[in-house]
């Protein structure tokens, strides 16, 4: 949740990035101060490197930390296999990690830390920085393996069979503008749906400040009705979470399937 002030909340100071040490620290000019933001992308790796130990077991008869990153990871595998085919399983390991670091920090982001005075939770894929940089991977990957598999034939697929001749130049442009805004649609579906999300939590959180502040009872009803938008509000974050981080491997693995099995 985001900072109060006076009994007021601000929906858009959780999304601030503060540095937490070396404010001072300067590289090449630029500043490199490790945030808040650096710091839960420590925490989230931290995650997972522990869930990820119990799926190194390898024991025959798999307990349940290591059925659960088993779980995981023949997920993504069945999804790898179904959109690119046996060609995509050498992607399995970037796909897998993607999914699970965008659906990790969905999470951590939605953990009620503020009840811990000094704490708060951060959302490292609210921010289009982040959503834009793995965008920009998942797009660089795709184009080095077009490029590198087909060459310059790589462009039929921006012409679809059957086009007839006459519209050629039409559709090929079409489809490159279709293909370029790729990265930026990618990047910028995430970081709207968590973005949204968590300012929404935090205007049903000031309704209900708000209304127990003002001592009516029209306020207390609007108050109770908030809290109960907000639990409802809080699964359906938890749903979206999950969803985002799928949409977003999806589509990761739907691209890399044009690029190497064109069409």
């Amino acid at each position: 949740m985001a900072a109060e002030s006076a009994g007021a909340i601000d929906p858009m100071s959780q999304f601030k990035v503060n540095p937490l040490a070396g404010t001072d620290w300067t590289l090449f000019g630029h500043n490199i101060a490790f945030t808040n933001s650096a710091a839960f992308m420590l925490v989230i790796l931290g995650v997972l490197w522990v869930f990820m130990l119990g799926g190194m077991k390898r024991q025959l008869v798999p307990g349940r930390w290591q059925a659960a990153v088993e779980t995981m990871t023949d997920f993504v595998a069945n999804m790898i296999e179904a959109n690119i085919g046996p060609k995509g399983k050498k992607f399995t390991p970037y796909v897998f990690s993607l999914f699970m670091f965008i659906l990790c920090a969905n999470l951590i982001g939605l953990f009620p830390l503020a009840v811990i005075p000094g704490l708060h939770a951060f959302t490292v894929t609210s921010h289009i920085t982040v959503t834009g940089v793995l965008a920009i991977m998942s797009f660089s990957i795709v184009l080095i393996v077009g490029f590198a598999k087909h060459g310059f034939h790589f462009f039929s697929l921006f012409i679809p069979h059957g086009t007839p001749a006459i519209l050629v130049p039409l559709i090929f442009v079409i489809e490159l503008v279709s293909f370029l805004v790729r990265p930026f649609s990618l990047g910028l579906r995430l970081f709207v749906a968590m973005t949204a999300g968590h300012i929404l939590l935090d205007v049903f959180a000031s309704f209900v400040i708000e209304g127990l502040n003002s001592g009516s009872g029209i306020g207390g009803v609007v108050s109770v009705l908030s809290f109960v938008m907000i639990v409802g509000v809080s699964a359906l974050e938890i749903l979206v979470a999950a969803i985002q981080a799928y949409v977003f491997a999806l589509l990761t693995s739907l691209y890399l399937n044009d690029a190497i099995n064109l069409h």
